[in-house]
C-alpha cells in the first residue's frame, strides 16, 4: 500500500463523496494529498479528518474556473511539498444542474457546466503541467461519466466533452512522460449521486438499475479507489488516453 510513497497529489473537488474517497485512498497508497475544493472550510475539515488519521494532507480553496486560483494552488502546494505528481480532476456540476432539455436549458446553465467539468479541468492541468515537466512526468485523470456514452442532456454532453479532452491532452502530454486518463463511474450511492438519480429503492434509481447487467448495480464511492491508484501508480504506466468505465457494464463499447 506504499506505492505512492513520497508523492504528491491534489484532488479537485475532494470535498465530496468521491473526492473524499480519492483523497483518503491515495493516503493510504503513500502520497500527500491536497484536498481542493470550492468550499473551502468543507475541504479543511477533510484534510483535518485525514491528518488526525495520521496522513500528510493540505487543504485549498479552490474554484476551478479560475486561472489565477489554479495557479495560487500551484503555489501553495510547492511551498509545502515541493512537487506535483498526480491530478485527480474531480469536480465537477451534477445534481446541481436543472433537468431541461437542450432546446430549453437557460444558456447561463450551459455555460457553467462546460466551464465547470471541461474547462475547469483543462486550467487545472495548465497551472500543473509544468512543474510535472519539471519533475520528468506525472499521472492526471479525469472524473468523467458513463452518461458521457449515452445520448441525453448537457451534463452526458459535457462529460463526453472531458473524454474528448482526456485524449488530446494525452497526446500531448504523452511525449512528457505524463499519462492522462479518466475514470468513468456508473452509479454511485453518493449524496449528489442521491440528488441525481434518487435514492436507493426510488423509482428513478430502481428503473436505472434495470439497464446494468451485474448482481450489484450500484457501488460506493471507495469502489472507484482501486481504479484511481492503478492510473496513479507505476502499475498503470504504461496506459495513457483511455476512459474507462466502472458501471457495472452499463455501457459496454465495442
Amino acid at each position: 500500500m506504499s506505492e505512492l510513497e513520497g508523492q504528491v497529489a491534489v484532488v479537485t473537488g475532494a470535498a465530496g463523496g468521491i473526492g473524499q474517497a480519492y483523497a483518503r485512498g491515495l493516503c493510504e497508497a503513500g502520497a500527500r494529498v491536497v484536498v481542493a475544493d470550492i468550499d473551502g472550510g468543507s475541504a479543511r475539515s477533510v484534510a483535518t479528518r485525514l491528518e488526525s488519521d495520521g496522513y500528510e494532507a493540505l487543504s485549498v480553496e479552490l474554484d476551478v474556473t479560475s486561472a489565477s486560483a489554479a495557479e495560487a494552488m500551484v503555489r501553495i502546494t510547492r511551498e509545502r511539498f515541493g512537487r506535483i505528481d498526480i491530478l485527480v480532476n474531480n469536480a465537477a456540476l451534477m445534481a446541481q444542474i436543472p433537468r431541461d432539455g437542450l432546446l430549453d436549458v437557460p444558456l447561463e446553465w450551459w455555460d457553467r457546466v462546460m466551464r465547470v467539468n471541461v474547462l475547469g479541468a483543462l486550467i487545472c492541468c495548465r497551472a500543473v503541467v509544468p512543474l510535472m515537466k519539471e519533475r520528468g512526468g506525472g499521472k492526471i485523470i479525469n472524473t468523467a461519466s458513463d452518461a458521457a456514452f449515452l445520448p441525453g442532456g448537457f451534463y452526458r454532453i459535457s462529460k463526453l466533452a472531458l473524454v474528448g479532452l482526456t485524449a488530446g491532452l494525452a497526446v500531448e502530454l504523452g511525449p512528457h512522460n505524463i499519462n492522462v486518463n479518466a475514470i468513468a463511474p456508473g452509479l454511485i450511492q453518493s449524496e449528489a449521486g442521491f440528488r441525481s438519480a434518487g435514492a436507493v429503492g426510488s423509482e428513478m434509481r430502481t428503473a436505472r438499475y434495470a439497464q446494468v447487467p451485474h448482481a450489484r448495480p450500484d457501488r460506493l464511492p471507495g469502489d472507484l479507489v482501486g481504479l484511481l491508484l492503478l492510473l496513479a501508480s507505476p502499475a498503470g504506466d504504461f496506459i495513457n488516453g483511455q476512459t474507462i468505465n466502472i458501471d457495472g457494464g452499463r455501457v459496454i463499447r465495442l
